[in-house]
């Protein structure tokens, strides 16, 4: 699977949104990235892929202005999904994400972005605070998703 290339001028441009580093993370299985609180980064835009395993990305939209201001999108990613529909997930820079592994093995997230690490640039935001909502309006949580998994 290709991961980052810079004729994708959707995730990659020069200037705009320049490739910095790739690092992975491992997570066991059913566990969140964050249990309770959000991914948020000021200058940083993210480019996710899943290597291995399944997760759930999870997205609030919360910038004034946006097209998709207000919305909850979870995103299934991973090995489960068809040859055809693996992608690579760009996340904006003010867009609220967390993500958590969907079923009984580990998943291996890589990321590839628009910046290196750097720690003031993490923002967290609880859950309860930003107050993404589903469709139905019950509030976001892993448990909630965690319950519509396993069914």
């Amino acid at each position: 699977m290709e991961i980052l290339r810079t004729d994708w001028t959707d995730v990659y441009e020069d200037e705009r949104r320049p490739f910095a580093q790739t690092y992975f993370s491992t997570t066991p299985a059913w566990m969140a990235r964050d249990e309770d609180e959000w991914h948020v980064h000021e200058h940083q835009e993210d480019r996710f892929v899943v290597a291995a395993g399944d997760i759930i990305l999870a997205l609030w939209d919360g910038r004034d202005g946006s097209p998709t201001a207000g919305t909850l999108d979870l995103l299934p990613m991973g090995q489960s999904q068809r040859d055809d529909a693996q992608y690579t997930v760009l996340i904006p820079r003010l867009v609220h994400h967390g993500f958590m592994v969907a079923g009984d093995h580990p998943a291996t997230l890589l990321n590839s972005p628009t910046r290196l690490y750097n720690p003031s640039d993490e923002g967290r935001d609880q859950f309860a605070e930003v107050g993404a909502s589903f469709d139905c309006g019950r509030s976001f949580s892993w448990a909630a998703v965690r319950e519509i998994l396993r069914g």
